[in-house]
Order: structure tokens, then sequence, then C-alpha cells
């Protein structure tokens, strides 16, 4: 049986522009741009995994709205893993500075659809930019 491992995204967005964090050089992925979020821990409903993962990594407070989206794909590294990937709509509470975690992600930048289909972006996300 192959293991899974869950993920949890925020859907962040001020005036039409997209939250998009950079993963930090040294980091699994360095370089490349992505949603805030993270692994699911156990017993955690995803839900919550965003808004931690999104305080954790930008120190912004939010809210779950919706779901946006989800997908499942086998681990790029190869390993007899199944990711599944959910992406939520959040709003913010209030609008605070983005204040990243050191050695996790290097670079914030809000973009907008086109912007960000420019970057090196992961393809779950890439589909949901219409």
């Amino acid at each position: 049986m192959t293991a899974e491992k869950n993920l949890a995204y925020g859907w962040i967005t001020r005036d039409d522009k997209i939250l998009f964090i950079r993963r930090d050089p040294g980091a699994f992925l360095g370089g490349r741009w992505e949603l805030p979020g993270g692994t699911v821990e156990a017993g955690e409903p995803s839900e919550d995994t965003a808004v931690r993962e999104i305080a954790e990594e930008t120190g912004l407070e939010v809210r779950v709205t919706g779901q946006r989206a989800s997908s499942s794909w086998p681990d790029i590294g190869g390993k007899p893993l199944t990711i599944n990937a959910t992406v939520f709509d959040v709003d913010e509470e209030g609008q605070a500075e983005v204040v990243l975690n050191p050695g996790e992600h290097d670079a914030y930048a809000w973009l907008t659809p086109a912007e960000a289909a420019q970057r090196d972006i992961p393809d779950h996300v890439r589909r949901l930019l219409p």
C-alpha cells in the first residue's frame, strides 16, 4: 500500500493579487514559488493546517472561507508516496505585513495570475490560475 502525505495551502488575495512565497535556496525545491501552507499533522483538520501554516510561514492571521481545489500526484522523489494537496480560499484578519520564517522561505510577492504564471510554481497551483 502506498503511503499518503496530505498538504494544505491558502489562497490569499489582496487587490486581485495572490500571495506567493519562495522556498529558501537551501530547502527542498529551493527557489520555487508556492502558496503558503504545509503538511497536515495526524488528526488535524486540513483547514486548521492551512491557518496554522500560513501563520507560521507568513505571520498572517487568516480564516478559511472555502475549498478552492484538491489534487493528488505521486512523490516526485520516487518514494512510494501519494501527495494529496488541498488549496483553501482564506480571508485575512486585517492586513498585516508578511513576515517570513527564515530558513524556510526567503522572499514573498503579491502576484497577478499572469505574473505568477511566469514564475517557477508547482503544477497543482498553476492549474488554478485563471
